[in-house]
């Protein structure tokens, strides 16, 4: 089931959304290539088209949950900031219940081109948290505050020394696998736009607009052009085609 939190100003535009085509059924979509996606969308098009399409993603990120989850909370929660001035950002966390948040800004879905933007973003997010990609990266940040600890502990550090490297070490554990994170949900991501009736290698175009983080030591983010590549790559894993 979904739960959509939008802030006054959305709410009225959710109304006014169009309706985007067959709702998915979680199966492959029929057509062997994309659409011809058309203009580019203007940002009130863009906002009024975000809750036709998480009407359609949001079931298959839930039915790829259950189907490949046990125990795991699958009701996403999606949540929209339409505060001004806030940078265009999209994230996955967990509730106080462990329930899984999807969080955007209203200024990302603005500056989205066309539907299939929004489409993998929010696939993208989903992914993260079928894929567990939060208690591991808290398994990982532990480890690096234990093993940073006792080694400063080892050499003789003081109380706060070692309290400073426990941090340090959780700092690092936490990235050494970000990166790997964020490709795995670029490939799931990518399943979960298909199923949803979405060209991902299209949505995936919302990289070239991004900053290129490049390959730095313990960066967060891999480089767009491999992140592109991936979605490429695993499209044509199902035997999908793009138009793009």
């Amino acid at each position: 089931m979904l739960r959509f939190a939008f802030a006054a100003v959305l709410l009225v535009l959710a109304g006014c959304a169009a309706p985007m085509g067959p709702q998915a059924t979680g199966g492959l979509p029929a057509f062997p290539s994309a659409p011809d996606p058309g203009p580019f969308l203007t940002e009130g098009d863009a906002q009024r088209a975000f809750p036709a399409v998480l009407a359609r993603v949001e079931p298959v990120a839930e039915a790829i949950c259950l189907e490949r989850t046990r125990g795991v909370p699958c009701d996403f929660q999606i949540t929209v900031d339409a505060r001004p001035g806030l940078d265009p950002n999209a994230f996955q966390t967990l509730d106080a219940q462990g329930r899984p948040v999807i969080g955007l800004t209203l200024s990302l879905i603005s500056s989205a081109r066309n539907v299939d933007e929004l489409a993998f973003v929010v696939g993208h997010e989903a992914a993260h948290h079928i894929l567990g990609h939060i208690p591991r990266q808290r398994e990982t940040a532990l480890t690096g505050a234990v093993l940073a600890g006792v080694l400063a502990q080892m050499g003789g550090a003081d109380e706060q020394t070692i309290r400073s490297v426990q941090q340090f070490g959780a700092n690092v554990g936490a990235r050494s696998y970000s990166k790997n994170f964020e490709l795995e949900a670029d490939g799931l991501g990518t399943e979960i736009a298909i199923r949803a009736g979405y060209d991902p290698v299209h949505g995936a175009q919302f990289f070239t607009r991004l900053p290129d983080p490049g390959d730095r030591f313990l960066g967060s983010h891999p480089p767009n052009a491999q992140r592109i590549a991936l979605v490429r790559r695993a499209a044509e894993s199902f035997g999908y085609v793009s138009a793009r």
